[in-house]
Parts: C-alpha cells; structure tokens; sequence
C-alpha cells in the first residue's frame, strides 16, 4: 500500500533490523523499545488491522513471534504480545503488527 511505513520495510524501501523473515511475514526490532526485548512481526500482504486478517494469518504471525521470541531468550521468563486494534486501542500504523516485549517485569493492567 502506497504511504504505509510497514509496507516499505517490506519492499526493502525503508530500512529496518529484521530479525526473522519468512514467505508470509518478518519480525524487526522496534525503533522505540519500551522493554529490553521489543520487536514487531507484520504480515508481508497489507493488512490493515486484526479484524481483517485470516486464521491462517494470525496463526503465522504468532508462530513467528513465538520463534523469534525463544531465539531471544524469552521463553524461561516469558513476555508479553500485544495487538492493537483502531485508533482508540492506540493503533498508530494501519497494517497489522504484533509487538513483542520481554527481559523485564509487566505489570497489570496494561495502560
């Protein structure tokens, strides 16, 4: 999609640290980390939210992120995904992302 931020790290217009790629989706380090380990998984194809993709999306965007995630060292202590859907949910691209935050202590409730 012309304009999006995630569709020209696709295209390898716009640079990013990918960390893991695939046919269907790439994972990259986020550019504002709010933990000591954040990433993003995106799916490759322009989708514009969660609402919008299919299982099969969603199941790969989480099999990449729990991959990634283990490649990280995340998985004795474990991490946090978070899917923002719209706007109000505090969504700021308009193409599915999966955040992926670990290596320190969360609390609840989140924001």
């Amino acid at each position: 999609m012309t304009g999006c931020v995630f569709c020209g790290i696709v295209d390898k217009r716009l640079k990013a640290s990918i960390i893991y790629e695939d046919d269907f989706c790439l994972a990259f380090e986020d550019i504002n980390p709010q933990a000591p380990v954040h990433f993003l998984v995106i799916p490759k194809r322009h989708i514009a939210d969660v609402l919008e993709a299919d299982k099969e999306i969603k199941g790969r965007l989480l099999e990449a992120a729990t991959i990634v995630a283990r490649e990280k060292g995340l998985a004795d202590d474990g991490f946090r995904t978070v899917i923002n859907c719209k706007r109000h949910a505090g969504q700021s691209v308009d193409h599915l992302h999966i955040h992926i935050l670990g290596g320190r202590w969360f609390t609840w409730p989140p924001g």
